[in-house]
């Protein structure tokens, strides 16, 4: 086992390559530095690409199916019901900070997604933008909520409906959350004892959702000239200074890796995947809606429905199947020919100019060594993920659609993140083929845990 060191992750959600290794790369002086000192390059991420799972996944080296979390909200059981959300507690395997702790060692974890509630480790952990207020119990040990907020004077766990079109509020939001989390880094890695520091900036996130077609001259909707052209440039520039001065105050002898969960691009628009659904036959309302109508209000006659689905960044289809879900019409026999022929007709769809979409329909068995939980029949990148799903009733728009269904938006998922590794004795350089599940097993080998693999490259 090889000498157990001090490692700090510096996550930057949905941060793109495009981006930091490309675009914005002379603006970012100090990340373009620790680049030329590390190892580094594009992250291939999980699938789906989903915050939630990712996070975990790479902080624990299992598989969504393994995990049995599939987005931030999954099924709870074989009924019609609402996806119910998912929380720490629906992360059985450990995490490195749990390992750690299993180690008698102590780690700093600060905004990592998949931490709320807080679950109790040898050190100092904060939860993530799921806790619902700075009211609830955010903090582990609960007495550093107290130290936090006389340190900020009211710490942000997120930015306030960021899919808005309040658009200079969001915009100045943002900005003070990734100022703030970087404070609040800065002082939990100079006031604790650690090997381990983990912390997420949820920023470029918040950023790309918001204001891509804005920043974006690719983007099918961008504005030239408009006020909020520059804002991407912007809030790298001062992401790049807050790095730096988180980088000063680290122990000489600390790795440091910079990683994303996932990327992101321009949504190109969206596609009401329950009402394709409806149009081919596979699902049938009692009751047409009145208006926009979530799928868990819709009034669905289910002894007619043969498949139904939840939207977001990915779609999620779902087989009424017989003897599993309550009302299920679905022969288990042709459970497998079903789902061939939704997932083809799906793969096969045009988009609203009559062009190839290029989705994906795939089935989870097909992705994962083990499913567990309650896993979707299908998972759909639609538009190979350039594309949001809907899954809202009602609109009166058709099947296609330039805008989101739950707010403003301009930015979807990407399947690539970054990676970045600077340690003592590792050459730097760029690694082909970097995947997520490559930073687990690299953390134990830095921090000399059980499980640790060859370092990537």
């Amino acid at each position: 086992m090889p000498h157990a060191g001090r490692v700090a992750v510096i996550g930057l959600d949905s941060a793109t390559p495009q981006l930091l290794f490309d675009r914005f790369a002379e603006d970012m002086p100090v990340l373009s530095g620790l680049r030329q000192r590390s190892l580094w390059g594009p992250m291939r991420s999980v699938d789906p690409p989903i915050t939630m799972p990712a996070w975990s996944c790479m902080m624990s080296g299992r598989t969504p199916g393994e995990l049995g979390v599939y987005g931030f909200r999954d099924r709870a059981a074989h009924d019609y019901g609402p996806l119910a959300f998912a929380t720490s507690h629906s992360i059985k395997a450990p995490r490195i900070w749990d390992e750690m702790s299993a180690a008698g060692r102590e780690s700093v974890v600060l905004g990592v997604p998949g931490t709320y509630p807080t679950t109790p480790i040898r050190g100092a952990m904060v939860s993530c933008f799921l806790a619902p207020s700075t009211r609830a119990r955010y903090t582990s040990p609960p007495g550093l909520r107290d130290d936090l907020e006389k340190l900020t004077g009211g710490y942000m766990l997120d930015v306030e409906n960021f899919r808005s079109p309040e658009l200079d509020r969001v915009s100045q939001q943002i900005f003070d959350m990734s100022e703030q989390r970087f404070q609040v880094a800065r002082h939990l890695a100079t006031s604790q004892d650690w090997d381990f520091l983990s912390f997420v900036d949820m920023g470029p996130d918040r950023l790309h959702h918001g204001f891509w077609k804005y920043c974006d001259p690719s983007h099918p909707r961008h504005e030239p000239g408009n006020p909020y052209e520059n804002l991407f440039r912007d809030y790298y520039r001062s992401l790049d200074r807050h790095i730096g001065e988180f980088l000063e105050c680290l122990p000489e002898d600390t790795s440091v890796m910079v990683v994303s969960d996932h990327g992101a691009q321009p949504m190109v628009g969206g596609l009401f995947i329950n009402e394709w659904l409806r149009q081919e036959g596979l699902l049938v309302l009692a009751k047409e809606p009145a208006g926009p109508t979530p799928m868990a209000r819709a009034e669905v006659d289910w002894k007619r429905t043969t498949a139904w689905a939840e939207g977001g960044y990915y779609g999620r289809v779902f087989l009424n199947v017989e003897g599993r879900e309550p009302q299920g019409i679905v022969p288990a026999k042709e459970y497998e020919s079903t789902l061939d022929k939704i997932a083809r007709a799906l793969e096969g769809m045009d988009d609203d100019a009559g062009q190839p979409m290029g989705t994906r329909a795939m089935r989870p068995d097909q992705l994962y060594p083990e499913v567990n939980g309650i896993a979707p029949d299908l998972l759909v990148y639609v538009g190979d993920l350039r594309w949001r799903a809907l899954a809202t009733l009602g609109m009166g728009q058709g099947l296609y659609t330039t805008e989101n269904d739950t707010g403003p938006d301009h930015a979807n998922h990407g399947d690539t993140g970054i990676f970045m590794l600077s340690h003592p004795g590792l050459t730097p350089g760029p690694a082909d083929d970097l995947s997520l599940y490559d930073v687990a097993p690299a953390l134990r080998e830095l921090l000399g845990l059980p499980g640790g693999g060859r370092l990537p490259g």
